[in-house]
């Protein structure tokens, strides 16, 4: 029966590509594979237009919202829904992003951002650099839950840290501010992870690990890119003057 089924073997192989040319197969199929993936990548984050402004109370998101889009100085007060406008980020009109500043109350500010965080592309969280080192602790609070959110962790919208009131003396640097939160979240990482666990051993804490285990915690170990930028909605002249948003510009440039 063997011998009767040589001549139909031998003719398989004879069919069947040659190691060289397999090599060549598997190797255009792997870079098919790739190209595919980087489409539906690239196809996943165009879809993602929104930069979303983050940050506590009275960080100032309203008035740098209202500078970007007109670059005039407008009294502003307690957000407690959101707003959003098309900012386009340079003279061609195709390129554009939806700027959508989120309320920074306590009570409303994650459900604002669960409902939003799907769209982003980048996310601008704004610091009042004056009132930074009593805030600190609420400020990386809220940072913190930002960053341990599965959707922003999946995504990874490129990031800023926007400190703001720049114009103000007693402002804190955007190195120090970053020193600073750094210090908080490394701070917040052990407590959580150290959090008591329920019956089921899930931890009741929520999302615990930020960064790289058994490392303090900095910003190059996240999945999206960290920048720091100094600026000031107000601007140095009061009311009058024109708004210092340079570095914020030139990053939704970048981002768009």
């Amino acid at each position: 029966m063997a011998g009767g089924l040589e001549p139909h073997l031998e003719a398989l192989r004879r069919e069947l590509p040659g190691p060289a040319v397999l090599s060549v197969l598997v190797a255009l199929l792997a870079v098919a594979i790739t190209f595919l993936i980087w489409r539906f990548v690239q196809c996943r984050r165009s879809s993602r237009k929104a930069v979303l402004l983050l940050g506590l109370c009275d960080a100032g998101k309203t008035l740098l919202f209202a500078r970007l889009l007109s670059g005039r100085y407008r009294d502003t007060q307690t957000s407690i829904t959101d707003s959003s406008a098309t900012y386009r980020v340079s003279q061609d009109k195709s390129t554009h992003v939806t700027l959508i500043d989120l309320p920074g109350h306590e009570s409303l500010r994650l459900q604002f951002l669960e409902r939003f965080k799907a769209a982003a592309r980048a996310i601008v969280f704004v610091v009042d650099s004056v009132a930074f080192q009593r805030e600190v602790k609420d400020v990386a609070e809220f940072l913190y839950q930002v960053l341990v959110d599965s959707t922003v962790l999946r995504n990874a919208p490129a990031l800023l840290i926007a400190c703001n009131k720049q114009d103000v003396t007693m402002a804190k640097s955007a190195k120090l501010i970053q020193q600073q939160l750094e210090k908080e979240l490394n701070t917040l990482r052990v407590t959580r992870s150290a959090a008591p666990t329920s019956l089921d051993g899930s931890a009741t804490g929520g999302p615990a690990q930020l960064g790289k285990k058994g490392k303090d915690f900095d910003f190059s170990q996240l999945p999206m890119k960290v920048e720091f930028v100094e600026c000031s909605a107000r601007g140095s002249k009061g009311e009058e003057g024109e708004a210092d948003l340079e570095g914020l510009q030139k990053w939704l440039v970048k981002v768009a």
